[in-house]
């Protein structure tokens, strides 16, 4: 027997994705998962599969009782928001499952040419520095940015620089303010919390 499901579609501060919120829950707590094309999508995740079947969906985000989609610009969100909204629903009241395995944790590149480095965005915990910027994220950034269908996760902190890198998904990858919310909210709460922290740079999953 299908279950009955309500979806709202929700704009973020990124004008490229679209939030829709279901009543139930998609995803243990604490579990995300991101996909960034129908290849990656493949073995993980039948629904993102299914959605990247849309022409103009980029990439998909799924966290606690949403799925942010981000399209492509050759589209306006009205012309797709309500099919979207739509498929999800109706995915959902059938489906039990939505991500059938999660992804490995990615790595990613930043530089450029020869001076391009790998990076895993496996959280490195070495150190109370570490461990206190890492609780400050989750406890007071982390609903906020979820609540905007994006993710923000702690790499690591360089005790040299005073660096923090975070990496950012869903819907704060990429958006325009996001710069903005670094600088101005995240960067000086960290300062406060921790004087170590003298700046907070984001990787883009």
């Amino acid at each position: 027997m299908k279950r009955t499901v309500t979806v709202y579609a929700e704009v973020t501060p990124n004008p490229a994705t679209m939030k829709f919120v279901t009543d139930v829950m998609l995803m243990n707590g604490g579990e995300s998962a991101e996909f960034l094309s129908s290849e990656d999508a493949k073995g993980h995740s039948s629904m993102a599969e299914a959605l990247f079947a849309f022409p103009f969906v980029k990439s998909i985000f799924f966290a606690n009782n949403f799925v942010t989609v981000t399209k492509t610009e050759a589209i306006q969100w009205d012309f797709v928001m309500n099919e979207l909204r739509e498929f999800v629903k109706d995915w959902v009241q059938n489906n039990d499952t939505i991500v059938e395995r999660l992804p490995e944790p990615k790595s990613m590149t930043s530089g450029e040419g020869e001076d391009q480095k790998i990076i895993s965005v496996k959280p490195e915990l070495n150190t109370e520095t570490d461990r206190l910027i890492y609780n400050l994220l989750e406890e007071y950034v982390k609903p906020a940015v979820e609540s905007d269908g994006g993710a923000i996760d702690f790499k690591s902190f360089d005790e040299i620089t005073g660096t923090v890198t975070v990496v950012l998904r869903g819907s704060c990858s990429g958006c325009p303010s996001s710069t903005a919310t670094l600088k101005g909210g995240i960067e000086s709460l960290l300062k406060t919390h921790c004087p170590e922290v003298n700046d907070v740079v984001a990787l883009e999953g």
